[in-house]
């Protein structure tokens, strides 16, 4: 298999540092290496490739933002941007597996959690250790997640949890669950270890989306739980919308990895298909395809940069996530079906990855906020008014 080489139109490279480059590159190989040579049978098998969670702890892929005091590898916001799109390049199911862990599960310990929540998870969560999952979405309530049924209520010193999560990646191989439930109907996250009595973590079947990724159902049955399992800092919904922030801001990212493979694969193939005497590269309408696709490649591109350097400097607002996870997202499976168009029956076999990574985008496009939704968080910081309230 020829190894990527990258796609950067306008010398963006020149932009990144050369320890940025160096993660990319590093994380780039691995997916070359590791990921693509087994990640279509995973798919075929509806299978996660467990075996290569150590492998990316050794990477430090595991909260790479997040401190080194706890473990982690301390790098910058671009550099963790880099990381999401050489996954997600690889697999959005791979790269979803590594955002959870980072974004949706040590992000929450670290800025919400008590310090002793902090020293004894964020070591095993990033050593790949130990697997989290994030529980927040319910049967009955996914874009409007104040409308959450889950109730946690306290009794002694403990807490009893009653209720269900809905689409929750990793949940059945997960240690730990962040979970969201209502306190005398405020919100706050709660710790909850597997094999606690009352918990259950079924995996959802039947997906034709995300194969290669653990999607599960989490059920909360009287499950009794230390009181000192609440995360202590945070309380209402600015607790897990805060986390997905955190998580956007890597889909952003982890997107343009998926456009790359799918335009990748598509000049490769364009240059390659002999039709009529001549590569279908030559013809004008699949030259226009190709052009469209790296020049939406690489507005996106400036998008994710600028808003790691933002995010760098703390200044980074949850709405220009908003504009750059819908952007990103909205292209990317644009760019995946007419690579699949370009690849003509070809495109429909695993033998190309284009199909399989246009029918992870499309969950891509619906979770951590749909591209409707998006579109009313960004008209409201225009416009002042909130749409959907």
């Amino acid at each position: 298999m020829a190894k990527f080489k990258g796609v950067d139109y306008y010398d963006i490279d020149t932009l990144l540092s050369e320890e940025e480059r160096l993660t990319r590159d590093t994380v780039r190989e691995f997916v070359d290496d590791q990921i693509l040579p087994v990640i279509e049978e995973h798919t075929r098998n509806c299978t996660f490739p467990k075996n290569l969670v150590p492998k990316m702890a050794e990477l430090g892929v595991f909260g790479a933002n997040l401190p080194e005091e706890y473990g982690c590898a301390g790098m910058n916001n671009v550099s963790y941007g880099l990381i999401m799109q050489e996954l997600e390049r690889g697999d959005s199911g791979v790269r979803s597996f590594a955002s959870v862990q980072g974004a949706l599960v040590m992000y929450p310990i670290f800025a919400y959690g008590s310090e002793k929540q902090k020293k004894h998870w964020l070591p095993k969560l990033a050593s790949g250790e130990k697997i989290g999952c994030f529980g927040l979405t319910e049967p009955d309530h996914g874009s409007d997640p104040g409308g959450m049924k889950t109730k946690a209520v306290k009794d002694g010193d403990h807490y009893v949890l009653n209720g269900a999560k809905m689409w929750i990646t990793n949940g059945t191989i997960a240690d730990i669950s962040v979970v969201w439930a209502k306190l005398d109907g405020e919100v706050h996250g709660f710790l909850v270890e597997k094999d606690t009595p009352g918990f259950t973590a079924p995996e959802m079947k039947g997906k034709y989306s995300l194969r290669a990724s653990v999607t599960s159902e989490l059920v909360l049955q009287n499950v009794r739980i230390p009181a000192e399992n609440i995360l202590p800092n945070v309380k209402g919904l600015k607790g897990p919308l805060g986390c997905l922030t955190q998580a956007r801001y890597g889909i952003a990212w982890g997107a343009i990895g998926s456009a790359m493979a799918c335009y990748d694969a598509s000049l490769n193939y364009a240059l390659n298909r002999i039709q009529f005497d001549k590569p279908i590269a030559s013809f004008q309408l699949v030259q226009e395809k190709l052009a469209n696709m790296v020049t939406e490649i690489t507005k996106g591109q400036l998008l994710v940069l600028q808003l790691g350097r933002l995010k760098d400097k703390g200044i980074m607002k949850f709405n220009q996530v908003s504009m750059a996870k819908r952007n990103n997202v909205d292209i990317a499976l644009t760019i995946a079906r007419v690579a699949r168009d370009i690849h003509g029956a070809n495109g429909i076999t695993d033998e190309y990855p284009v199909i399989r990574h246009m029918l992870n985008l499309e969950s891509v496009k619906t979770y951590e906020g749909t591209h409707d939704i998006h579109g009313l968080i960004i008209g409201q910081s225009i416009t002042g008014i909130a749409a959907y309230a």
